[in-house]
């Protein structure tokens, strides 16, 4: 394993829950994943999303992300404490700031203001991995694959909240200045289920030189043929 800590990341239903596993399993890493179904605020949330709508103003949205900010802050601290980094490698499938580009979507400015505050008490003590794979795909599509995988929460969810999502991610890694990033295109390359494009990508990601690079978008001008991008984010999905 090239890197001790591997993140996947992107929207919801873009398959990075599956994509960890598979990566830890060929790695022998350690697979750290996010725990919804423990969340006790997830369900009544998504519940008050198909009422009310999927913007600001939901009655269970301070709740619903300090629940997930502190279980990411335990989930790290183990992790640390285990010397796991060293010895093992992990693989997950979330940023510490994942909750943090929910909350901008989610929670008011009273409560955003009160979120930021504990946020940023945490923030600094989170480990930073030495990669993160960005998995993107438009609202349409992550619509389509919630509605095939059918979680009973998930019914709740609509494409105008999804493609609210995906902005969300493109302004967070359009700042972005932590971990190197692979930004890869998943309508047509499908690493979770193709054990061809799996392979395509454990190539890449040991050839990755970063800090930022677009893995198989389509044709776009100013792209380098290998996919790089230098100083700017361009191709594929990315619209800045």
């Amino acid at each position: 394993m090239r890197f001790a800590h591997v993140v996947v990341e992107g929207p919801i239903g873009v398959g990075k829950t599956t994509l960890a596993r598979a990566l830890a399993a060929h790695w022998g890493a350690k697979l750290v994943l996010e725990q919804p179904a423990e969340n006790p605020y997830l369900a009544r949330y998504y519940e008050h999303m198909g009422e009310h709508g999927s913007g600001r103003g939901n009655p269970l949205a301070l709740q619903t992300q300090l629940s997930f900010l502190f279980q990411r802050v335990e989930q790290l601290r183990e992790l640390g404490q285990g010397g796991m980094f060293d010895h093992h490698g992990v693989v997950s499938d979330f940023l510490f700031a994942k909750d943090a580009i929910f909350a901008m979507l989610t929670l008011d400015d009273e409560d955003l203001a009160l979120y930021r505050q504990i946020y940023k008490r945490h923030s600094a003590q989170a480990p930073q991995p030495d990669l993160v794979i960005w998995l993107q795909a438009e609202p349409d599509v992550l619509m389509a694959r919630v509605r095939r995988r059918g979680i009973e929460m998930e019914r709740h969810l609509t494409e105008d909240y999804l493609r609210a999502l995906c902005r969300g991610y493109l302004r967070y890694f359009a700042s972005h200045r932590g971990a190197p990033v692979l930004a890869i295109n998943t309508e047509a390359f499908h690493p979770s289920e193709s054990p061809t494009d799996f392979a395509r990508l454990l190539e890449r990601v040991e050839r990755f030189q970063g800090p930022f690079e677009f893995f198989d978008p389509p044709d776009a001008p100013g792209r380098a043929a290998d996919g790089q991008v230098s100083d700017t984010i361009a191709g594929g999905l990315i619209e800045l």
